[in-house]
């Protein structure tokens, strides 16, 4: 299993938001790309990196910050927020970037997604972004919910290929009051696509619950920015205690 720990970006700093709530917003850091440094001096193979503007506004907002982190860092970068249309993602793309995550255009046009899924070129270079609040899909910066399950997502991009699934559970989001096992898991057993879980993360524990329960990974943010949780330490655990390290998917 993977540790992709987050940088959530907004207006050029490092953030965490609570339960996606953009009022309850705490500041971490005014240099982007000296945190992710700390994260591959950590041992990071990948940096989960949000742009909390552009997933409101629609549009790339942070470029400046995502660049500093690229050219700062050799770890792939895994880029969200603001991926609406095909100009964007092939945008982000060109920034250097390894895999874009795509949510809430999406859940709007599947038909379009699914027409990004047969592109040879982004084989493996998307995400698909599931946030979930109360069971309920929620898009467009999480201000607005849908009726679409997470579960029924996952089992259409079966076989398909797709990098990834991001599953979030906002409620526990920033919380650190431990991820969502249970639902993850279901999405697991729904599909073939690697299943990374988010939102909640507090505490070893959940990183071994996690690995247990078959993540293909696991990202960590608030958990490591207020101390809670060694990186180092993280990375071993879900590697299973093994020293070497895993393949780069």
């Amino acid at each position: 299993m993977l540790i992709l720990p987050a940088i959530d970006l907004r207006d050029g700093k490092v953030v965490r938001l609570s339960q996606g709530d953009y009022d309850r917003q705490t500041v971490y850091s005014a240099d982007p790309a000296a945190v992710a440094d700390a994260f591959v001096s950590a041992g990071a193979e990948w940096i989960h990196v949000v742009d909390l503007d552009a997933a409101r506004e629609g549009r790339p907002r942070n470029t400046e910050a995502v660049g500093s982190i690229r050219e700062r860092v050799a770890a792939h970068i895994q880029l969200g927020g603001g991926a609406r249309d095909e100009a964007v993602i092939n945008q982000m793309l060109a920034m250097g970037v390894d895999r874009v995550v795509v949510g809430s255009a999406a859940t709007g046009d599947w038909t379009w997604f699914e027409r990004l899924l047969e592109r040879a070129d982004l084989a493996g270079k998307l995400a698909l972004g599931l946030d979930a609040r109360d069971g309920r899909l929620a898009v467009h910066g999480w201000t607005e919910q849908v009726d679409t399950t997470a579960d029924e997502l996952a089992r259409r991009v079966a076989g398909s290929a797709l990098g990834a699934i991001i599953y979030t559970d906002i409620a526990r989001d920033g919380m650190l009051s431990g991820v969502n096992v249970e639902a993850t898991e279901r999405l697991i057993t729904s599909t073939d696509v690697p299943v990374i879980a988010s939102g909640g993360v507090g505490s070893m524990d959940d990183v071994r619950r996690c690995r247990q329960a078959g993540c293909a990974g696991v990202i960590i943010g608030r958990a490591w920015y207020e101390g809670r949780i060694d990186l180092s330490d993280a990375i071993a655990e879900a590697r299973g205690g093994q020293n070497q390290r895993p393949q780069k998917t």
